[in-house]
């Protein structure tokens, strides 16, 4: 196109091309870069994943420089919230079921608000079932309370795979480094938001999706 500055960046494409092209997609895109079809002045790649799988794939080669990237600040947040018309809970209230999360703030307002309902839409599209609650109920009790529980060195890692594969949660947390993330990091630890040292819930909601499976699916 004669521009001399570009720019490209894809979101969240890896889980509909595939994961086992994931890699390759990203090769893909270094080799614009190392080999651009044009002489540009510069060009860069973006290429963002919501997927632990996805990232751990494609952090198994040395393609990528990785950064991890945590939900919104808290006042680009109440921005955001802000914006939304009519009645709704206050913001601290909001804060503590969405951590951030603009996507789960849109499911919790097409919920009415009511944080319990939209915890079990969560759970229905994450595919979380009784056999699976039953089988894995004393972790998820434990991660529940501490998600740091997943990092002892007997947790197990079918359970840590199953979390990450159904994009519950987020596993070996970058150090808190400005450098090592994009835009503000997550807390150090914070327990209201589920967050851990090293593991943490995707968002507050998708904790309490799992305390109110705990609950439905008694023992």
């Amino acid at each position: 196109m004669g521009r001399k500055k570009v720019a490209t960046v894809v979101d969240d494409a890896f889980q509909a091309i595939g994961l086992d092209k994931a890699a390759l997609y990203v090769k893909g895109l270094l080799g614009v870069l190392e080999h651009p079809p044009e002489a540009y002045e510069r060009a860069i790649t973006v290429a963002a994943t919501s997927e632990g799988v996805s990232l751990r794939e494609i952090g198994r080669h040395e393609w990528a420089g990785l950064l991890a990237m945590w939900n919104m600040p808290r006042e680009g947040f109440r921005q955001l919230y802000e914006q939304i018309p009519g009645g709704k809970p206050g913001f601290e209230e909001v804060w503590k079921v969405t951590g951030g999360n603009p996507r789960i703030l849109e499911g919790l307002y097409g919920a009415g608000w009511d944080a319990r309902t939209a915890a079990r839409e969560l759970l229905r599209r994450k595919g979380i079932t009784p056999q699976f609650v039953a089988k894995w109920r004393s972790w998820l009790e434990r991660a529940v309370s501490d998600p740091d529980a997943l990092w002892s060195p007997d947790a197990p890692e079918e359970l840590i795979s199953e979390l990450v594969e159904r994009n519950l949660i987020l596993y070996f947390l970058p150090d808190r480094d400005p450098r090592l993330w994009v835009d503000q990091p997550p807390p150090e630890r914070d327990p209201v938001l589920g967050v851990g040292r090293r593991v943490a819930w995707q968002t507050p909601l998708h904790r309490d999706a799992i305390k109110t499976a705990l609950e439905d699916f008694g023992r």
